[in-house]
């Protein structure tokens, strides 16, 4: 018996154990959701199921790290525990609070909900950090910029360029990055980075402006000259190197074959140089060499060679047809034999034209030719000629011949056109006359004077009639001849025998009465 006292007395201690150890509740965890750094809140824990008469100790940890210890409360009879906590940046991110029994160790610890505090803090510092190098640069170079904070968190980022907003696909996170750059990225940038505390109090900080300087590369220059006449026999070539893009200071020089015959710095895109000449003779090939940094590019090589207008000057033309094939419209072409710098005039009654008139309009494509184009009227009705002198020099002037137009002479068959036309007619008509005379003569000697009646009677002739070619047949030639004979006098047999019948019609003929009108 008292073995069995024994056992019931063990259980119940058991029992007493294990009721002990499953009393502790889970701790509800509660609190404000964001809160500012340097700022002091409140964090309640709450457990609803705990053991009588037992402190239990509620303490706040980061989610799976108690190596550090927020705060912590003494709870007796169930109170809420409030955890105040200095708000630091370290305190974001899940929160959880641990309950145990402070004097038992045989009951087991609980935890509670997660809990997420959002730390705030307010952004202040910002500046500009040029991460790509040095702020002149050229085009299709990168440029990648990062806007530092001293402090701040939870930040978003704008930028400026020039007081406008930069596009939000050149920035990621606090930096702005360009991977191919252009003059147009060219300019003053600002970041501005904000953030905010439930969203009601609100954090700004500007930083200084940076400017950035993206240079265009020079671009390929054009080369030409014209011809100075410094006096009666010296001339010089002035040299023109352009270039349509780049950011100044540009470097132009220019070279002879390969020599430098100069260079210069300038603030503009192109730049001039004197070269001494001498008429006709052939001085080698110039070119330029432009640069504004570490690219060089040069333009085409041009032959310096001056050669004066000489030879006879042409005036070719051309017209253009309307309705009923009328003239409406006559494109003049001056032309010299020679010269690479002529200047063309064009005259109407001996009166220098304009290059536009009201009938007319004059193109120049030196050193070719100028064209004047003109519509045929009562005003254009004149003489024109054109001249070609030198550009440089036009103390001498070469002139074409003269030529008079009108809408009534334009629109007129020209002589030799009837002439030829006329003259075409004559001729097949000669053509056809020779032929036929020809062809009689040739008739004549081939059949001789046979009459036409001639040729009709042996055309139709019978076959018997005609001589057989024996050499045809294998038979002997008087067995052929028999037949032949044997078939006419048979043939003049049914004649004889056809007279008596023919000679009783004639006579019953002529003895009928001939009947009267």
């Amino acid at each position: 018996m008292f073995a069995s006292v024994f056992v019931i007395t063990l259980g119940l201690c058991y029992c007493s154990r294990a009721s002990s150890r499953s009393s502790l509740g889970l701790p509800r965890l509660f609190g404000p959701s964001e809160a500012l750094v340097k700022t002091a809140i409140e964090i309640n824990c709450e457990l609803l199921t705990f053991p009588e008469d037992e402190p239990i100790l509620l303490q706040l940890f980061r989610e799976g790290d108690h190596s550090r210890l927020f705060a912590e409360y003494t709870s007796l009879e169930g109170k809420v525990a409030n955890l105040p906590i200095y708000v630091k940046p370290y305190h974001e991110g899940n929160l959880e609070c641990v309950a145990r029994a402070q004097n038992n160790s045989l009951i087991e610890p609980t935890v509670s909900n997660i809990h997420y505090l959002k730390v705030i803090e307010p952004v202040k510092g910002a500046e500009i950090e040029v991460r790509s190098g040095p702020l002149d640069l050229f085009e299709g170079n990168m440029l990648e910029l990062r806007c530092k904070l001293k402090a701040g968190n939870h930040v978003s980022y704008k930028w400026l360029l020039n007081g406008r907003l930069v596009s939000q696909s050149l920035l990621h996170d606090d930096r702005l990055l360009i991977n191919r750059t252009t003059s147009q990225d060219s300019g003053s940038y600002r970041c501005v980075a904000s953030n905010s505390f439930n969203q009601t109090d609100f954090f700004t900080s500007n930083s200084t402006e940076v400017v950035i300087t993206v240079r265009d590369l020079v671009s390929t220059p054009n080369i030409s000259f014209t011809v100075l006449k410094e006096d009666f026999q010296n001339y010089s070539a002035v040299v023109t190197c352009r270039s349509t893009r780049g950011t100044p200071p540009v470097t132009f020089s220019l070279y002879n074959s390969t020599e430098v015959i100069a260079s210069v710095m300038v603030e503009e895109r192109f730049a001039t140089f004197k070269v001494p000449l001498v008429l006709g003779q052939d001085l080698g090939f110039l070119q330029c060499q432009a640069t504004n940094g570490d690219n060089a590019t040069y333009s085409e090589k041009i032959p310096l060679e001056v050669v004066p207008v000489g030879g006879p000057v042409k005036m070719p033309y051309t017209y253009d047809g309307g309705e009923n094939y009328d003239v409406i419209g006559v494109t003049f072409y001056c032309k010299a034999e020679k010269g690479t710098h002529p200047r063309y005039q064009w005259f109407l009654n001996g009166t220098l034209l304009d290059d536009r008139g009201s009938f007319y309009y004059v193109d120049h494509q030196p050193p070719e030719m100028a064209m004047l184009m003109l519509s045929v009227g009562d005003s254009s009705a004149g003489t024109y000629h054109c001249e070609v002198s030198d550009s440089f020099d036009n103390t001498t002037a070469i002139s074409s011949r003269r030529l008079y137009l009108d809408k009534r002479m334009l629109n007129r068959l020209p002589v030799w056109v009837v002439a030829v036309v006329f003259g075409s007619f004559t001729f097949l008509i000669l053509l056809v006359s020779v032929c036929c005379g020809l062809g009689v003569v040739f008739r004549r000697r081939h059949y001789g004077e046979k009459s036409l009646l001639d040729f009709e009677m042996e055309r139709m002739t019978p076959a018997y009639y005609g001589k057989l070619d024996l050499s045809h047949y294998n038979e002997d030639a008087d067995v052929v001849n028999a037949a032949r004979w044997g078939e006419v006098d048979k043939a003049s047999l049914d004649s004889v025998d056809e007279w008596p019948q023919i000679e009783e019609e004639k006579k019953t003929l002529e003895d009928e009465p001939a009947e009267e009108p």
